[in-house]
């Protein structure tokens, strides 16, 4: 598995599990000190393992990030029993050729004039640290377990579980 850059032996899992998972939470910082979440769709991370955005340039996210660029990506897969979460800084790309280079066609629907939408920017979010859970998602592993912590007495382990650091 591809590390993108990073040391800790935990990161190409990382990155493998969030990879297909097309939503991601995105957390910003509201200008009152709440937290402020919203869907965004998730683009592959690069080789440096930045995760990429698309975003429209009139939204409250980008004031936000510009007062603050502490963000967290929560990322969820219920059917493979997948959850990870990601803490880093974030920053607004306006690069025309980063943003082409990362366009898809499905986005069109937020930008009905492609990659030349005056409203269009990225946000390049460098992670800082991450932690995964990844459970086995078949019945019967759960069943097992549940059925091994009530003759042990332990705890089930259902599955993965690792703090990642990615600086």
């Amino acid at each position: 598995m591809h590390q993108h850059g990073h040391k800790d032996p935990n990161a190409g899992k990382l990155y493998e599990l969030i990879k297909d998972v097309r939503i991601a939470m995105m957390t910003t910082i509201d200008d009152d000190g709440t937290l402020h979440s919203r869907p965004m769709y998730n683009q592959e991370a690069d080789d440096h393992g930045d995760l990429w955005f698309f975003t429209q340039i009139q939204s409250p996210k980008m004031e936000e990030i510009s007062r603050d660029s502490e963000v967290s990506l929560a990322y969820s897969d219920p059917d493979s029993q997948t959850y990870v979460s990601v803490s880093g800084k974030a920053d607004i790309v306006r690069d025309k050729a980063t943003i082409e280079e990362k366009w898809s066609e499905p986005l069109r629907a937020w930008f009905p004039e492609g990659v030349d939408d005056p409203q269009i920017a990225l946000i390049r979010v460098h992670p800082v640290k991450g932690e995964y859970w990844d459970s086995p998602s078949s019945t019967l592993v759960h069943l097992y377990g549940y059925a091994k912590a009530v003759v042990t007495g332990e705890q089930p382990k259902p599955g993965d579980q690792a703090k990642v650091n990615l600086t």
